[in-house]
């Protein structure tokens, strides 16, 4: 029988294959062929790589083996072999990343998306000669590191001359084909193509069986090609168990030689020959030869390519691990695991296998291996390899393994084997110590906001007698969470929170050297804390803040007590940090809330990008929370901008995924959008009706801390609705919350408020005087303003000349900003005044996107398109692509213009 069958009723497929292969002259593609075994995934990957080849495309292949599955980028490393040369052209850094992942050289733990820009820009080197073609067959057997490095990949390769095709068996997860890209759904063959295919490979068939196996078949090509002798058994098994019936008769049928090498070959890892040939030798007590496999092969069972041993359909592996029993699959495994003695981290698979119940010095083993899987960066091989030491340990080293497991699995986002896990911990007789411990990674997974008075009460008990035992870092996470997630929530009473506070206290004062401690009191009072954190961050940002977590630690607690200015300042400095250890998992929120914090200054050249490339990785990486607060960003930029449409869409974003969370500081800190937006259509009474959720209990934006965040906002709407003694209520109310040292931005929207809500022309002109009298230095948009209100004040006071020059500024400083609708307020005030005034020009950077922005300062800033593809994770020939696009916009045609180009709103 042919191995390779005549391909028909494909037209289609093949249709689409070509057109993605001649599309890689203008930019690569993803195509994911999914699946039902033997409907024709694989022939089709053989077809398309037949259509490469012939249009000069440079091949890289890898398949998917199960037993493989525990191996650290296996897939990966199979389908980079050939090139692996062509990594001399990377820098050493990169090098070095991909050498450590696969086990080639000793060195620091690479970040599983540092491995996958290296490997992306390999491709790219390769494809710089001619076009690449990247087949991934059985991705539902691949490992899972190589499978997300894969996926990174594939959603970069838009201007690159590569295409990745994937083959993946319907009703399997993997992270490669459960990430959206494109998708080609193989489904049996028509009935016409049906009977075209069975007649050419089975003519003799008489017509009552023909039509019995059409039917059975149902248009499965594997079907029709290998049953036609079976059809007619009288069973009942689904039609894979059939083919696997089919196929393990097949093997039984070879000489012992041939079969006992086949067995060997469907249990070993690699399915290396010699591998295969010792092991079977063991087994037989003689030299067992490789010529004895020829008779496996004539019989469409194997290929030999080169020293490895391959199955010609995963189907028979499948039949063959099925069909040969418990003892003899646990004598193969043995004598492998023998032949692999100079292999550690594939001999312990071996030795693993087919066991039931302790075994302590296998366990030791995996956890050995697991340990040199994390060296490299393969985290969820690690992991695999703790929960199989798990299930073979001793009881006395059970607890250990399964607490490393969880936080393994909590870094890798496995909150389903997490919580697994803490259930059968929480079964175990353990210490208060290890109790702490299990509370803490289960707080870890619950990110909803606290309001029980008990629940926090015992999270704080938990924290300090964790403290007691000497363990400060357990008492300080748990003390974080506890205050963090008090302080999210609009519902804990004063009783609650007072218990938090006493809880900070009793933890230390607050001090630059300590981070987590300073957050810890700005979450626990932000508005009694606000001068003592001050104090603390003024001092932090003197010097180092330390690593990305610290500088995040210290941006939290600048966010809470208004510290904007230095809060942006840490952020800015963790994203930097985890741009460099590529903790690209660290980059959502930390560009997020970037984002919003430039957007309040308003500073473009960091919230728009950050904005976007927040929400871009926030997707990638499926943390909603983390776009929630990128749809926060968002909608802020386009408040200030003047996009009306776009701050409703993404305001209703933050509000559908932060709702259900309980996360009610980011559905309260999302309305600051819909209040600008509203304040700068001059739709007041919307805006204080948005402005006023939060100070309504009953409202799911409710969040006091944010509501004297925004009584500037809600007084502005209050005065021109003419509803003052709303806005006169809310401010008193502020006043008494925020304590004789607000923070610098509580200080400007109390300011703001009072000049605008004041009850007479004495005491707004006095307090227009002190809110414009005050360093506005780093807040254009609030002077701006002040001045526009000033403006409109003294028009209708009647002294309309003076109000011209408050005016004039405004407009000028709103257009400085590219603050559109709040520049024609200003200039609708100077035409009632009897002056005009032109629209502002629109400027040629208005006409960037976000990342074309980003791109563009990053290269007048002097980067190499490496160097920015490595910073923002994506290909150097897709930053040409962009710039490409950049120059004509800014009308320039040279890079060393760029700076010159994009001077304007910031």
């Amino acid at each position: 029988m042919s191995n390779a069958p005549p391909l028909v009723g494909r037209g289609g497929e093949v249709s689409l294959l070509t057109a993605l292969l001649d599309g890689a002259k203008t930019g690569g593609g993803t195509l994911v062929l999914r699946g039902e075994p033997g409907v024709g995934k694989s022939r089709l990957l053989a077809e398309a790589t037949t259509l490469a080849r012939d249009r000069g495309f440079t091949l890289l292949s890898a398949s998917g083996v199960q037993s493989e599955a525990h191996l650290a980028y296996a897939g990966l490393h199979q389908l980079l072999r050939p090139v692996r040369s062509n990594a001399q052209q990377l820098p050493e850094i990169q090098r070095g990343f991909l050498e450590v992942a696969f086990g080639l050289r000793d060195g620091p733990a690479p970040e599983l998306f540092r491995v996958a820009m290296a490997a992306l820009d390999l491709l790219c080197e390769v494809a710089t000669t001619a076009p690449l073609l990247l087949v991934v067959d059985d991705v539902q057997w691949l490992d899972r590191t190589s499978c997300e490095a894969l996926a990174f990949i594939a959603r970069r390769l838009q201007s690159d001359p590569v295409v990745l095709l994937a083959g993946a068996r319907a009703g399997y997860p993997s992270p490669l084909v459960d990430v959206g890209l494109p998708e080609l759904d193989v489904s049996g063959l028509a009935p016409g193509a049906a009977r075209e295919l069975l007649d050419s490979v089975a003519p003799e068939l008489a017509p009552a069986l023909r039509d019995a196996l059409l039917e059975e078949a149902g248009g499965n090509p594997l079907a029709l090609t290998e049953l036609p002798v079976s059809v007619a058994d009288g069973t009942s098994l689904s039609l894979t168990d059939r083919l696997e019936r089919a196929f393990a008769a097949r093997v039984w049928e070879l000489d012992d030689d041939a079969r006992l090498l086949v067995q060997v070959a469907a249990l070993s890892r690699e399915g290396a020959a010699g591998e295969v040939v010792d092991a079977a030798s063991r087994i037989a007590g003689r030299p067992v030869p490789l010529d004895a496999l020829e008779s496996a092969v004539r019989s469409a069972i194997l290929v030999l390519d080169g020293d490895a041993v391959r199955f010609r359909h995963p189907l028979i592996r499948s039949a063959v691990r099925q069909r040969t029993g418990l003892a003899d699959s646990r004598r193969i495994h043995d004598e492998l695991a023998e032949v692999l003695r100079d292999v550690p981290d594939r001999r312990v698979w071996h030795r693993a296998a087919l066991i039931v119940g302790p075994r302590e010095d296998v366990a030791e083993e995996l956890e050995e291996a697991g340990a040199r899987a994390e060296r490299r960066g393969a985290l969820d091989v690690a992991l695999t390899a703790l929960l199989r030491a798990v299930e073979l340990s001793a009881p006395a080293q059970r607890p250990r393994r399964m607490f490393a497991a969880a936080e393994l699995a909590y870094q890798r986002g496995r909150s389903d084997l997490v919580a697994k896990l803490l259930t059968e911990l929480e079964r175990l007789e353990l210490v208060p110590l290890a109790r702490a411990r299990a509370r803490y990674l289960g707080e870890l997974l619950d990110v909803r906001a606290y309001a029980d008075h008990a629940r926090v009460a015992a999270l704080i008990a938990t924290a300090e007698e964790a403290g007691a035992a000497g363990e400060r870092d357990l008492h300080h996470n748990l003390l974080w969470i506890t205050a963090a997630r008090t302080w999210w929530s609009s519902r804990p009473g004063p009783d609650t929170r007072r218990i938090v506070v006493d809880a900070a206290n009793r933890a230390g004062a607050p001090t630059a050297g300590d981070p987590r401690l300073v957050s810890i009191h700005a979450y626990a009072d932000p508005l009694v804390n606000a001068g003592r954190v001050a104090d603390c961050l003024h001092a932090a940002a003197a010097g180092d803040p330390g690593s990305a977590e610290a500088a995040g630690y210290l941006g939290s607690a600048g966010i809470v007590t208004g510290a904007f200015h230095e809060a942006l300042g840490f952020f800015v400095a963790a994203a930097e940090r985890a741009r460099s250890e590529g903790r690209l998992g660290a980059l959502p929120h930390l560009l997020a809330t970037q984002a919003i914090l430039a957007a309040r200054l308003p500073n473009w050249d960091i919230a728009i990008p950050a904005a976007d490339e927040a929400r871009q990785l926030a997707t990638e990486l499926d943390q909603p929370i983390r776009v929630a607060t990128a749809e926060t960003a968002v909608a802020l930029i386009a408040a200030v901008r003047g996009d009306p449409a776009i701050t409703e869409q993404s305001t209703a974003r933050v509000e559908q995924l932060a709702g259900p969370l309980g996360a009610s500081h980011l559905v309260a800190l999302a309305q600051s959008g819909p209040v600008l937006s509203a304040l700068a259509q001059g739709q007041y009474d919307e805006a204080l009706r948005v402005a006023d959720r939060l100070f309504d209990r009953g409202d799911p934006a409710h969040h006091l801390q944010f509501a004297c965040m925004s009584i500037g906002d809600l007084a502005e709407a209050a005065a021109y609705a003419g509803r003052a003694d709303i806005g006169l209520e809310r401010l008193s109310r502020v006043e008494r919350m925020v304590g004789e040292r607000p923070s610098e931005w509580v200080a400007i929207n109390l300011r703001h408020a009072r000049a605008l809500l004041a009850v007479d022309g004495v005491e707004a002109g006095a307090r227009f005087d002190e809110a414009l009298g005050a360093d506005l230095t780093g807040w254009p948009f609030w002077r701006a303003r002040l001045l526009l209100g000033h403006g409109r004040w003294l028009r209708r006071q009647r002294r309309v000349a003076e109000s011209r020059a408050p005016l004039r500024t405004a407009r000028d400083l709103f257009d400085g900003m590219g603050a559109t609708p709040w520049g024609d307020q200003a200039r609708s005030e100077l035409r009632a005044s009897g002056e005009s005034s032109r629209r502002r020009d629109r400027a040629a950077r208005d006409d960037l996107t976000a990342q074309e922005l980003q791109i563009a300062q990053l290269a007048a800033a002097g980067l190499s398109n490496r160097e920015i593809g490595q910073r923002l994770y994506l290909s150097h020939r897709t930053i040409s692509t962009h710039l490409y696009r950049v120059f004509p916009k800014l009308g320039i045609t040279a890079r060393g213009e760029l700076a010159a180009a994009l001077g304007g709103d910031t």
